[in-house]
């Protein structure tokens, strides 16, 4: 399994974060007979199954060989969305003149020290909700160690076995390398070692340019750090629609990132003190020099080490445990959740599939993962948000569709902030008003994409919602205009000469 690094520096929010997380000082149960459910891995998934079996009243087992809270709470989520924001409030103060205030100098960086300083502090404040103490107070067994399975239904953990009737499998994911030569000599970070920072990195190499990799290129670029961006592909976050990712492109170049695309690392080597990176592009090639590498390239699933042979629990290296509609793994009384066997790594998914697995696994229920429509946001500046199908996955499948496209530089709110280089678009089902999909590119666009999300889950149309009523001004009133939008196409031009007599003859 993918060894964890050392969460350093060792200051008082890291030891802070260390007691409720992992504290040194906790004795693992003796195991109380068999166990109605054992969780294997601690993180999103794995807290969600165990408090809500605890609180449900079934006696809970819960492993985790290392930091409780997983990834989002450790090197995802949590930390990340706390240094955007440091990093959005950096970029504000240096356009406060275009707002009438006085400009930030652009010789005058934030304080990164500073920054990190209240990433950690924030981290250990929320890990009070994800700690041993807590979910023992619910009810449940912790047991702090590597669990490994010895058969169909039965877990060793620090030299104990656990019997269980059910077990549930949430081990998460890790981040995935990259097979560039010399990338290993020199040395990178990840998202589990970026945090440890407490030094700006003056030039920052970022190689990867989906979501996390957008992300902290552009807050590191406003931040301070002088950050190179590579991809192989032509566009960044390539799951998104181009026309949207081509906003985020502009925001990213306009932030100061040098931004690579189509092009390839050759070698990555170390002279000097410094870290060089060879690339190639169109048969031109280029060395850079920069002080430390981000990887933000995908990632991998956590199975070393589990026994999922013996549990007779099938899995994929690259694609993780093999599940079927209801979370169900090979072995009918094991059930998997998050990214341990979902290609839709997000944290929101990973408590979502977590309630499936533990209804299921407790009731014989049959909630099925195919039925919830899944959103995701990738926290840039402005924000990509998505629900439902893409135009590609909706062709795939045969469907007929249209397309709704609202500009943002139509939308008030946007312009009143000055910050109308976003858009929305909202694919129908032809011929209908069925919502099949939507993104949207916007600042704070994850806080509206819910209620697209919600009207396809519900099978609520764009003519029910051009009757709803949208606070004014928002960005929100972007999916109202879209919806007007979609009325007037409605309107044949026989209709139209109709009305026309109609309302002639009304006057």
């Amino acid at each position: 399994m993918n060894p964890d690094p050392p969460l350093t520096p060792l200051d008082a929010a890291n030891q802070a974060l260390l007691d409720l997380a992992h504290p040194a000082d906790w004795i693992n149960p003796t195991p109380a007979g068999r166990y109605n459910l054992v969780v294997v891995g601690g993180g999103a998934a794995g807290l969600v199954c165990a408090a809500g079996g605890a609180g449900l009243g079934a006696r809970v087992a819960l492993v985790e060989r290392n930091l409780l809270g997983g990834d989002c709470l450790n090197s995802g989520c949590v930390p990340s969305k706390a240094l955007l924001h440091s990093a959005r409030l950096a970029a504000e103060a240096r356009r406060a003149a275009a707002l009438g205030l006085v400009r930030l100098a652009d010789d005058t960086p934030p304080d990164f020290a500073a920054a990190m300083a209240r990433v950690r502090g924030l981290r250990a404040q929320i890990a009070v909700h994800d700690s041993a103490q807590r979910l023992r107070d619910l009810g449940g067994d912790v047991f702090l160690d590597q669990g490994r399975f010895l058969d169909r239904h039965t877990l060793e953990v620090d030299g104990q076995r656990l019997a269980f009737a059910t077990a549930i499998i949430a081990t998460g994911s890790h981040p995935a390398g990259l097979p560039f030569p010399g990338l290993e000599e020199a040395g990178y970070l990840t998202n589990q070692t970026f945090f440890n920072l407490t030094v700006r990195p003056s030039r920052l190499a970022v190689l990867g340019t989906g979501p996390l990799a957008c992300e902290l290129a552009q807050a590191m670029a406003r931040l301070g750090s002088r950050v190179l961006m590579v991809g192989r592909s032509g566009q960044i976050m390539t799951r998104e629609d181009p026309d949207l990712a081509a906003v985020v492109e502009a925001a990213l170049v306009a932030d100061g990132v040098d931004l690579r695309l189509s092009t390839n690392v050759t070698l990555v080597e170390v002279r000097g003190g410094e870290k060089i990176i060879h690339l190639a592009r169109d048969g031109q090639a280029e060395a850079v020099a920069v002080d430390e590498i981000l990887v933000g390239a995908g990632r991998l699933p956590n199975l070393e080490g589990l026994g999922l042979e013996a549990a007779g629990v099938e899995a994929e290296a690259k694609t993780g445990v093999k599940v079927d509609d209801f979370l169900r793994t090979s072995n009918p009384d094991i059930f998997a959740a998050g990214d341990v066997c979902l290609e839709a790594k997000f944290t929101h998914m990973a408590d979502m599939s977590a309630r499936i697995a533990l209804r299921n696994a407790l009731f014989a229920g049959r909630a099925r993962l195919s039925r919830v429509i899944v959103p995701w946001c990738t926290y840039t500046d402005p924000e990509v948000a998505h629900c439902g199908l893409t135009p590609d996955e909706a062709a795939r499948q045969g469907i007929a569709h249209q397309t709704i496209r609202v500009d943002l530089s139509a939308v008030d709110r946007a312009l009143l902030e000055g910050r109308s280089e976003g858009l929305l678009k909202i694919l129908v089902r032809a011929g209908t008003d069925a919502i099949l999909g939507a993104t949207l590119v916007a600042p704070h666009a994850g806080e509206s994409i819910g209620q697209l999300t919600l009207a396809i889950q519900s099978g609520i149309g764009l003519k029910a919602i051009a009757n709803l009523v949208q606070p004014y001004p928002t960005t929100a009133e972007a999916v109202k205009k879209a919806a007007d939008a979609f009325n007037r196409r409605r309107l044949t031009p026989g209709a139209s000469r109709w009305l026309t007599r109609w309302l002639a003859w009304r006057r």
